[in-house]
């Protein structure tokens, strides 16, 4: 994917929510459909003036947590706070089609954005960064994502920033990977599903970890949850479809079964569904709690006649190559 300046997309989270909080492995891609760049009220732009504003004000709370780590020698990169300060005084704000709340890099896009733009000699997000350079990275990012959810793993920046597929193998080991498509039946998709309303990152994070306190819970995370997890990525990556939708049919159970929070009320007879008629598997994308939910399908116009059915429309995201006639 050739790199845009100053334009930075969504991204899904594939594989990985909540479990790599727990170290697991996990798979982010860059999502086109949505974008957001950095803009100024003033400039002859059409858009949403009450949303820029929001924006802006937005930016405004921003700087005085970047502010605090810089004057207290925390900041992990030399983020020209000056300069952010000024421009938001400028009407600053951040033009984005990216919903928030919904799991795909809404916070993630902006740090981008931010990074590029404030922090002088910044790395070139491409695919001669070395393994070394994306953790060093991963980690700033992480830092600057902090203020939106209270925790970040740096992945939802680092994907936005970087526009490529990212392999995560654990917390220091992030590499660019990609998807061989062609290995795979080309009946097969992933979709999103827009549940209507967005989730809140923060608490449902919070939720977890206090699960995680539980013995029996964690022990259920380290020995069916990350293994199904980290088994999904590995079969994707390889092209081993039978495999791979095996292995996504109980991690999407496991989900249904234990992160219960986290799937909206709504929402949880569709889960099921697909797992009792096999036509579809769905997934948290992201935090979940609304947003977006992940599907993923061996045979997408079946999946979206069925879904309609329920009353349910369909985004496509990743379709497989088409045999060339």
């Amino acid at each position: 994917m050739k790199n845009k300046s100053g334009i930075f997309y969504a991204k899904i989270l594939l594989f990985g929510e909540y479990s790599i909080l727990c170290d697991s492995m996990g798979l982010t891609i860059p999502y086109t459909h949505f974008r957001g760049e950095l803009s100024f009220i003033k400039e002859d732009k059409y858009t949403d003036y009450d949303f820029a504003v929001s924006s802006n004000r937005l930016l405004k709370e921003y700087a005085i947590y970047i502010r605090g780590l810089k004057d207290s020698g925390e900041l992990l990169c030399n983020f020209d706070i000056d300069a952010f300060e000024r421009d938001i005084h400028q009407s600053l704000y951040f033009e984005s089609t990216i919903p928030q709340g919904y799991g795909v890099g809404s916070s993630g896009a902006l740090v981008a954005a931010l990074y590029e733009r404030y922090v002088p000699n910044h790395k070139s997000g491409d695919r001669k960064m070395s393994k070394e350079e994306v953790t060093k990275l991963k980690e700033v990012f992480s830092q600057l994502e902090s203020y939106f959810h209270g925790t970040s793993s740096g992945m939802d920046p680092l994907n936005c920033y970087i526009k490529h597929p990212l392999l995560i193998h654990n917390k220091k080991d992030v590499c660019m990977v990609g998807i061989p498509r062609n290995k795979h039946d080309k009946k097969g998709a992933i979709f999103l599903i827009n549940t209507g309303s967005p989730g809140k990152t923060g608490p449902l994070v919070n939720i977890f970890l206090d699960k995680c306190k539980i013995d029996d819970f964690m022990t259920r995370v380290r020995e069916e949850m990350i293994p199904l997890n980290d088994a999904c990525i590995k079969s994707l990556i390889k092209g081993e479809t039978k495999r791979f939708f095996e292995t996504l049919k109980d991690l999407s159970k496991f989900l249904y079964d234990h992160l219960d929070p986290m799937i909206p009320e709504t929402f949880k007879k569709i889960w099921r569904y697909g797992l009792e008629s096999q036509s579809y598997y769905l997934k948290l994308c992201g935090s979940g709690g609304g947003g977006f939910l992940l599907g993923f399908t061996e045979d997408f116009e079946k999946a979206k006649d069925e879904l309609k059915k329920l009353d349910v429309d369909i985004i496509p995201v990743y379709k497989n190559l088409q045999d060339a006639e």
